[in-house]
């Protein structure tokens, strides 16, 4: 048998097939649903190039079409694909497909918001080591003053961090349009 150092995890070849997330596919593969070249699957298989994976009797590629979609999400919407979130943004999209989100606005944020089924491009998007900015529109309930505009641009403690340097600008009494590089949970509100 080759090296089972090498190939993609069982799990992992599932969720890039599309059949559905690598969560899910572990529990598929812990009921006994998953078959590896006609043997029942594994947590921690690995995938050889040439082995046939099958998920009740369906035949899988290992790489599903890989789809990017754009969405305005309004507030109110919930950035999860979790099913047992009724707001979630997946059953708010209603794509035919399994998409996810790629980041997160919260609740209450309205904007652009990009939902993928291609699970690579997360970490590439989302780390601070990639240095991918975001930019944000942001409208607060008070005034935006030059000493708010330098101490966010520098950092803010916040999480028991501090934040990274930022681009911040001014746009109006009490809006600003701010650029990160980091992703941290509901960091703009906490900064602010």
């Amino acid at each position: 048998m080759e090296n089972q150092a090498t190939g993609k995890r069982l799990n992992k070849y599932i969720a890039d097939s599309g059949y559905c997330s690598r969560r899910e596919a572990d529990r598929l593969i812990q009921e006994g649903r998953v078959r590896l070249d006609g043997r029942v699957g594994a947590l921690g298989d690995r995938v050889q190039p040439g082995m046939a994976v099958t998920v009740d009797g369906k035949p899988l590629s290992g790489e599903g079409e890989k789809v990017y979609i754009l969405l305005n999400k309004p507030r109110g919407i919930v950035c999860t694909a979790d099913p047992r979130e009724p707001m979630n943004v997946v059953d708010y999209l209603g794509y035919p497909s399994r998409v996810f989100p790629v980041g997160r606005l919260d609740k209450d944020s309205e904007g652009l918001l990009l939902l993928t089924s291609d699970g690579g491009i997360v970490n590439r998007v989302l780390r601070a080591a990639g240095g991918h900015e975001k930019e944000y529109e942001v409208q607060i309930d008070r005034p935006v003053t030059p000493e708010f505009v330098r101490r966010m641009s520098e950092g803010v403690p916040i999480l028991d961090t501090v934040t990274l340097p930022c681009r911040v600008r001014r746009t109006g009494e009490r809006s600003f349009n701010i650029i990160l590089v980091q992703g941290l949970n509901r960091q703009i509100r906490r900064m602010c």
